[in-house]
C-alpha cells in the first residue's frame, strides 16, 4: 500500500469562500458603530470577544454574531439601540443565508483524489450551518466521512483516524489554517499541506513547521493530486 490511503479536507476558505463573508459583516458593524468608536478599537474588541467566547459559542456564524453585539453593548456603555442590535442580526441572517462559492480547482482536487482515496471532510462551525454549505457545495457526495469538530487538536484528529480505521501515517490534512489544518496533523503523525487563502482570520495564525519532512505548501488546490502521487 501506499503512504496515503486518507485525505483529509477543511471546509471554510478551503474548498469555498468563507472569510471574506466575514470581512463585509465586519465592515457593516464598523459602520453601524462608526459613531462609538473607531474602527482600529472596534476590531480590537471585536477579536478579543470572539477569542473569549471560543470556549463558549464555538466557531461560526451565531458565536460571531453574539460577540458583535457584546462589542456593541461594551463600546455603547450599554446605551445601543435596539436598531443596531436588530441589524445585527439580520446581518448574521445573511450570513448563514450567503451562497456557496467553490474556491480555484476544489471540485477538480477532490473529484480526481476521490477516485483513488478515502476523503474526510473535517471542519469546525456551527453543525447546521457547515451541513447547509456541504449541501449547496455540490461535494458531499464525494467524501466518504464528514467530521465537524468542536476544536482541531492533535487529539481529536487521532480519534477521527481511529474512528475511520486509518493510521495518522497514512493520511494528509489540507488547509488553510497553519494553526488547526497543518500544526495538530503533523503531531499526530500525519502529513499536513497548507493551502494560504487571501484572507485568514487572525486567530488561525501559527508559524510554520519549515524543513518538517510531512510538511507541504501549495498555491492553490490544482497542484494537490500531483502532491498526493509523489508521496504515495
Amino acid at each position: 500500500m501506499g503512504k496515503l490511503e486518507t485525505i483529509g479536507f477543511d471546509a471554510d476558505d478551503t474548498l469555498w469562500h468563507n472569510e471574506r463573508v466575514f470581512r463585509l459583516t465586519q465592515e457593516r458593524f464598523a459602520n453601524l458603530l462608526a459613531g462609538h468608536a473607531d474602527r482600529e478599537r472596534l476590531e480590537a474588541e471585536l477579536l478579543d470577544a470572539e477569542t473569549r467566547n471560543l470556549a463558549h459559542y464555538g466557531y461560526g456564524v451565531k458565536g460571531f454574531v453574539l460577540s458583535m453585539i457584546e462589542t456593541a453593548i461594551e463600546v455603547t456603555d450599554k446605551t445601543v439601540p435596539a436598531g443596531v442590535i436588530a441589524e445585527l442580526l439580520e446581518a448574521g441572517r445573511d450570513m448563514l443565508d450567503h451562497p456557496i462559492e467553490l474556491l480555484p480547482h476544489a471540485k477538480d482536487a477532490v473529484g480526481a483524489l476521490s477516485k483513488r482515496y478515502d476523503l474526510l471532510l473535517i471542519t469546525k462551525g456551527d453543525l447546521l450551518d457547515q451541513e447547509r454549505k456541504l449541501a449547496q457545495s455540490g461535494l458531499g457526495e464525494l467524501f466518504d466521512g464528514v467530521e465537524i469538530v468542536s476544536e482541531k487538536t492533535t487529539a481529536s484528529y487521532r480519534a477521527i483516524f481511529d474512528r475511520h480505521g486509518v493510521a495518522a501515517k497514512h493520511s494528509m490534512m489540507v488547509g488553510n489554517s497553519m494553526k488547526s489544518d497543518v500544526l495538530p496533523v503533523i503531531e499526530a503523525g500525519g502529513w499536513g499541506t497548507h493551502v494560504p487563502s487571501d484572507l485568514e482570520w487572525d486567530w488561525e495564525h501559527a508559524p510554520a513547521p519549515e524543513g518538517h519532512p510531512r510538511f507541504h505548501v501549495l498555491e492553490d488546490l490544482g497542484g494537490l493530486a500531483d502532491l498526493v502521487s509523489t508521496i504515495s
